[in-house]
């Protein structure tokens, strides 16, 4: 039978993020939710616990949090009621499309049947649900497959996003026969407290003492080398030339919200004016790349999907600068770099339908009076990159450690566009029929 349901208006809020990137603090707040009669008087309250700052946010809760609370009934003015219901659900939507469910643990408070004596007047349950850690997934129509364990995504919703990630507590009075039943819920937030890894010892170090990194030849594990790549073109169309760029990046590759992200870009060739006109950092075209995919191809690791079910935007640009250790060799040039990883950007994750992931791209080299030899140097978006490589983002850094900026004195990051980096949620349901295809 159809239910009767309230959702409570903070649901449509936007949420600050940085505000939820936290410790895992003994520290609660109080979210108290009510239904009402058509009189206009409360009958039914949801009181819960989160981790979140303030009362006006959604509830905040991490990996394996329990969530608790208490349901109150006044079952004077809920004629017929059977039993009352606490759920924790989850579910992916693709805009125009039906959520799929990945999560639904209940508990059941109160039932009519089993009760050892009629109840009346205002009555209370405590409740207690603990958030696993993992869901188990079967692809929709692919039922004879083998169920999949993935575990839970963060909570994703951007403003005409084309697919969204949403977590609910709901609470059902369940009435008799021929009695609609009545529900209670508010969407949450939820975030797996991911850690970056500690870096080297020596960065560590460096960081701590406040002196300058070393390098991949003295500090190995402290860098990811990428494969050198060829850099093609002609210098003011009078000759080709041919150089080599290899790229440098601060391992591991976690890295914390709000942090940043050294680079070493080199170049090496013959000739000198090519090196200089490409050495030059704003010649250099770099991103943090963030892909999402939507449909059945969210969990594959290259994945190959429709255009439209492809979602790419540069959510980042690094800042270089030419080196200053060690005196210039001749056929060498050294830039510097950082990136900084924007506070408001959403844990990557992959899941059955829906996957965000991030990637570090170096693209065609663009300065005056160098034509690279790729037929299109702005279709990055189509695999045009010289290289790339995946990044994950983490909430916070590794225990102790505290990242410090190298860039010089005086330097501002790029701004870059917004790009519905902001946790929030669609302003009204039309939305999720915005100009974008369902899943494939």
């Amino acid at each position: 039978m159809a239910e009767e349901s309230k959702v409570s208006s903070v649901a449509q809020q936007d949420i600050d993020p940085p505000s939820y990137y936290a410790s895992r603090s003994p520290d609660f707040t109080e979210h108290r939710y009510d239904l009402e009669d058509t009189r206009g008087r409360p009958w039914l309250w949801l009181t819960v616990k989160s981790r979140s700052k303030e009362a006006r946010q959604l509830p905040l809760f991490f990996d394996c949090d329990t969530i608790t609370g208490i349901i109150e009934v006044d079952l004077d003015k809920a004629e017929g009621s059977r039993g009352v219901l606490i759920s924790v659900t989850g579910g992916v939507t693709a805009v125009g499309q039906d959520e799929i469910k990945f999560l639904d643990v209940s508990s059941e408070l109160w039932n009519a049947k089993s009760a050892p004596s009629k109840l009346v007047g205002k009555q209370c349950w405590p409740f207690s649900i603990t958030l696993p850690a993992e869901c188990t997934v079967s692809e929709p129509g692919r039922s004879k497959q083998p169920q999949q364990v993935y575990p839970l995504p963060p909570t994703f919703s951007e403003r005409a996003s084309p697919a969204y990630i949403d977590y609910k507590l709901v609470v059902t009075v369940r009435k008799s026969a021929f009695r609609v039943n009545q529900t209670l819920s508010t969407t949450f937030v939820y975030l797996p407290l991911i850690h970056a890894e500690p870096p080297s010892p020596l960065r560590q170090l460096a960081y701590k003492e406040g002196t300058a990194l070393i390098g991949p030849e003295g500090d190995p594990d402290g860098w990811k080398l990428l494969p050198p790549v060829p850099v093609v073109g002609t210098v003011f169309g009078a000759r080709q030339v041919e150089l080599q760029c290899t790229v440098a990046i601060a391992k591991p590759l976690t890295y914390a919200l709000g942090s940043p992200v050294p680079i070493i870009l080199t170049l090496k060739g013959s000739d000198e004016q090519a090196l200089d006109l490409l050495s030059t950092p704003s010649a250099v075209r770099m991103h943090l790349l963030r892909t999402r995919l939507v449909g059945s191809h969210a969990v594959q690791d290259d994945p190959v999907g429709r255009s439209n079910n492809v979602f790419r935007e540069s959510v980042g640009t690094p800042f270089f600068w030419p080196s200053d250790e060690g005196a210039p060799e001749p056929g060498t040039r050294v830039l510097q770099g950082e990136l900084e990883i924007k506070k408001g950007l959403k844990l990557g994750f992959v899941f059955p339908r829906f996957s965000l992931r991030y990637t570090l791209v170096l693209l065609p080299f663009q300065a005056p009076g160098f034509t690279p030899a790729a037929s299109d140097a702005s279709s990055w978006l189509e695999g045009a990159a010289l290289l790339s490589e995946h990044v994950t983002i983490a909430c916070v850094n590794a225990p102790g450690i505290i990242p410090r900026s190298y860039a010089p004195p005086g330097y501002v990051y790029p701004q870059e566009g917004d790009y519905n980096s902001v946790i929030g949620y669609l302003e009204n349901g039309n939305q999720r029929f915005y100009h974008h295809h369902g899943f494939s």
